[in-house]
Formats: C-alpha cells, structure tokens, sequence
C-alpha cells in the first residue's frame, strides 16, 4: 500500500517538474541555505533545483530549467536521500569549496548534485559495482570535480592514496556494517570536526529485526567517534532509512 501511494506521489512530482519547465517564465527561484542549491517555485507547486555544473548535461531523465541564463536541474527526493534531508530542513552547511567523500555512489544521481553544489571543491565517489562504475565515470566526465573511485568501501586502505581529508563524509551503502564502516572511513580520511552524513538502511543489517531498533544500535555505535546533530526519518521517499548528521570528535 505505501509503495503504490509512493509510486503515486513520484509519478505526480514528475509531472509537476515538466509543467513547471514548460512556464519557467512564471517560476520564481529562491535560495536555500546550501551553496547552488534553490527551491523553485511556479503553477502551485515547488521543487528543489541545483545549478548545473554541466549546462546542457542531464544525469538521468531529470528535467532541465532555465532561468536568467542560469540552467537548473530537478533534485528528485524519491531518487536522492540528500534531497529529503533538505527539504525536511537540516541545518548542513556545505560550502563550494567543500570537499566530499561519497561512499556508495552508485550510478551518480546524488553526487551530481553534490558536484553542483561544491563547484569549486572535491568529491570522491566510492561505488563497489563495476557496472554502476561505469555510468558513474560517465557523469564525472564533464564534472572536473567529480573524481570516481572503484572500491569497496570496508577497505579504506585500498584506497587511500587517492583520497585527501575531506570536510564530509557521505555514506550510503547496501551493508551490514553501517556505523563500523562509516568510523573506519572517518579515521582516515575526515577531518576533525569534520561532518559525516549516514543513511542508514535497516533492511540491509538485517531483514527480520525491527528497523527502530537497527537504526538505534547503529546510532550508539557512533557516539565514542561523533556528536550526533541530527536525525531524520526519511519517509514518505524512502521507506525503513534514517538520515544521521553527526560531527566527528576525535
């Protein structure tokens, strides 16, 4: 029942954005507290935006705005747990000189965006999949920011000499070890104070446990390493993920 109203409400956002690209002469653009990140309003509705690194370059089938001889792209929050935690208001500051590491990058919707939004900063992009690999390395092609990394990320070791410290940690993977993997990465590479961003995936811990009580286990795991700032729930987008904010202490 909640995946069809979640289908639903998806295909309903989409046709929203291709009315909204037909009159962006109406649309009006308003800033948000994220570096290139813009909440787009027109036709009754409103979306978030990112100005586009790339002009002219989609990543998926996202749709392209421009207004002022700006180009925008569509930041899809059925596709990008990043996208939820802005629109449900967190308080993460990121500038355009930032530097990321990604690790879970998959085929690069999300770190697009974060692409956009650290213009003038870094992003490393961990994806295991060789397959996802290869459509990740296309969306970096255009992307001088964007620097793909084929790797597991349990090993940071095997990657080490190509990653600098970073101001955020940005992880979303399909493991077990959520938190473990998430301090073992922030040991090496993120810097103190430094920020990490954990979405965590209950149904891939394990299958059978209650999802609140997998979240709050893999939460004070965390405590010894990070000062947790915040927590979100990510429905109605993604169903059984929280969102972690926390700010590394030693």
């Amino acid at each position: 029942m909640m995946e069809q109203a979640v289908k639903q409400m998806n295909e309903e956002m989409l046709k929203s954005a291709l009315i909204l690209a037909d009159k962006n002469e109406d649309s009006v653009i308003k800033e948000t507290a994220l570096n290139n990140v813009f909440i787009l309003s027109g036709d009754g509705s409103k979306k978030l935006v990112t100005k586009n690194l790339a002009p002219g370059i989609k990543v998926n089938d996202e749709k392209l705005i421009t207004i002022d001889n700006e180009e925008y792209r569509i930041w899809e929050p059925f596709r990008s747990k990043l996208a939820v935690l802005v629109l449900k208001g967190s308080s993460l500051s990121v500038k355009n000189d930032s530097s990321f590491l990604y690790l879970g990058a998959a085929n690069g919707t999300t770190v697009s965006h974060i692409s956009d939004i650290v213009h003038d900063g870094i992003v490393f992009a961990v994806e295991i999949s060789p397959r996802a690999m290869k459509d990740l390395v296309r969306v970096s092609i255009p992307r001088r920011n964007l620097i793909p990394i084929l790797a597991d990320a349990m090993n940071p070791e095997s990657y080490k000499n190509m990653v600098t410290e970073v101001d955020f940690l940005y992880q979303d993977i399909a493991q077990r070890e959520q938190a473990s993997i998430a301090i073992k990465n922030a040991q090496f590479f993120l810097k103190k104070n430094g920020i990490l961003v954990l979405m965590i995936k209950a149904k891939s811990i394990d299958s059978i446990k209650r999802s609140k009580d997998l979240m709050g286990n893999e939460i004070e795991k965390l405590e010894d390493f990070f000062k947790v700032e915040e927590l979100f729930d990510l429905e109605p987008f993604h169903s059984d993920h929280m969102a972690v904010v926390a700010r590394k202490i030693c």
